[in-house]
């Protein structure tokens, strides 16, 4: 079976197809609002007071993963074993909603009740008022990725993309607002509450229709649900979850305790408009990781999660290297004057870009394959390499340092989690290799002939043909390598004529 496969999912779920188009669809929605306030925060903010709103959400995002407990993911995975019972699903998602209220909500509360004392730690004091503002937008973010999660446990991702498209409009639409009113940071802070507090009232709305009121009820039930099972389970989940929170934002941390914030929105502003590049990633994994756990019907589905894996490979290569080549170009466009380094950390964080395309689907894999535990000496380790080369680099060539630490960590955390699924599926190593090799011909030539368009000032004409080349370079050399087949064209190309016509 492939991603493609038109097989329903149980419990009236939509197809691997579909709910990977529905997911990447929320991903691109989310992509489009996050991008457009992003470049207007930097333009508007500046370096210095981007650096403190930046510095804010990442001393927030800390305790966004610990908030979470590891209850969404632990529940989506006993969700995705009872497809089809509807009375256990909604116990387990009643079950799991109780522990995300306390875990969350205690959180968020101390983090609220501390921000001044850790806005003076950092010299920052102005920043107190916005970490509390993030504070509040950590609990809403929380209970909306509770439920994001489990809609992809469904396979009901249609109903990920109405709850992101709201959300990422209402947050962007407050923020813009309060900081045009002349509220600044504080305002942008604020405005991300707003968005998140109205994703979580309208994701209550969304599941209650979807499975029911009993869904969201917090009385003791009497379905069987799995309390102690999700909470056993989240145990192992909560500490991948807090080493993860801490790799995703022990960069900017370090930055700003030892080079400041300015030098935190100069690496932050870059790190903010690729995060796009790994959505594919995502997309396929709400579709496709469901569908590995081991308790569902018919067992995990293997061939969707090997070819997952290639399409994602040839996906992200082709993603890496207009990045690396027109960093320069790039950097000047979207984020203006003031953002020179930016480039550097672009061209530097190459390798991260393509691994970061990869983890989703085969991290989430794992988690519903049941072997969570099996992750956490890969986390620890990998948080410990980026620590050790970014808190080395940081003094000696500056942010770019802590980009070539993302690096590292990365070509550990990726490959071992690869590594942990092929064991439990057994899947051949011989086409991924193969695979690898191609796309990393393929790339090379994509990256020779966009070079010879220039790599500093563009024209529209070198951004448009230079593109189109470069594609097109790429795509001839899967052909010619071997990687895409004679008969995956063809079907492609069936595909398309029944959808025009």
């Amino acid at each position: 079976m492939r991603p493609a496969d038109q097989s329903p999912a149980p419990h009236g779920g939509d197809t691997i197809r579909r709910n990977t188009a529905f997911a990447f669809a929320s991903q691109l929605a989310t992509a489009s609002f996050t991008a457009i306030l992003t470049i207007f925060l930097v333009r508007k903010l500046g370096p210095e007071d981007y650096g403190v709103f930046a510095l804010a959400v990442s001393v927030a995002s800390l305790i966004f993963l610990p908030a979470d407990f590891g209850i969404s993911q632990s529940t989506a995975r006993f969700v995705a074993e009872h497809r089809g019972e509807q009375n256990r699903i909604t116990a387990v998602l009643s079950d799991g909603l109780k522990l995300k209220l306390i875990a969350a909500g205690s959180l968020c509360a101390l983090l609220f009740a501390l921000a001044e004392p850790i806005s003076n730690a950092y010299d920052a004091p102005e920043m107190a008022w916005p970490l509390r503002a993030v504070a509040l937008a950590v609990f809403g973010q929380s209970i909306v990725g509770y439920y994001r999660t489990a809609f992809e446990a469904l396979g009901r991702v249609s109903l990920t993309l109405r709850l992101i498209a709201a959300e990422s409009a209402v947050e962007a639409s407050a923020s813009i607002a309060l900081v045009l009113l002349g509220a600044g940071v504080t305002g942008a802070a604020f405005g991300r509450a707003i968005g998140y507090g109205f994703g979580a009232l309208f994701a209550f709305v969304l599941i209650v229709r979807a499975v029911g009121p009993r869904a969201v009820s917090l009385r003791r039930g009497d379905t069987g649900g799995r309390v102690k099972d999700i909470a056993r389970y989240a145990g192992a989940l909560l500490i991948i979850d807090a080493v993860f929170a801490v790799i995703t934002q022990i960069d900017v941390l370090l930055i700003g305790a030892i080079l400041g914030t300015t030098a935190v929105g100069v690496f932050q502003a870059p790190t903010k408009l690729i995060t796009f590049l790994h959505y594919p990633g995502l997309a396929l994994s709400a579709g496709v990781s469901p569908r590995l756990s081991r308790g569902g019907p018919g067992g995990p589905n293997v061939s969707a999660f090997q070819d997952g894996i290639r399409y994602l490979m040839i996906l992200q290569a082709a993603l890496v290297v207009p990045v690396v080549v027109w960093a320069g170009p790039i950097a000047d466009v979207i984020l203006g004057s003031g953002f020179e380094e930016s480039a550097d950390v672009l061209r530097a964080m190459g390798p991260f870009i393509y691994l970061f395309g990869l983890a989703p689907l085969v991290s989430v894999g794992v988690n519903y394959l049941g072997e969570a535990r099996r992750r956490i000496p890969v986390a620890i380790a990998a948080l410990i390499v980026n620590f050790g080369v970014s808190i080395v680099l940081l003094n000696e060539i500056g942010v770019v340092g802590s980009a070539i630490g993302a690096d590292a960590a990365y070509l550990i955390y990726v490959p071992a989690h690869f590594w942990i699924c092929k064991q439990l599926l057994g899947l051949p190593m011989r086409p991924v290799a193969a695979t690898f090799v191609r796309t990393l011909a393929s790339g090379g030539a994509m990256a020779a002939v966009m070079i010879g368009f220039g790599t500093e000032d563009l024209t529209l004409l070198d951004w448009l043909a230079g593109g189109a080349t470069g594609i097109a370079t790429y795509c001839v050399c899967l052909v010619l390598t071997g990687e895409v087949k004679r008969t995956e064209l063809l079907s492609i190309r069936r595909a398309l004529a029944r959808r025009i016509g």
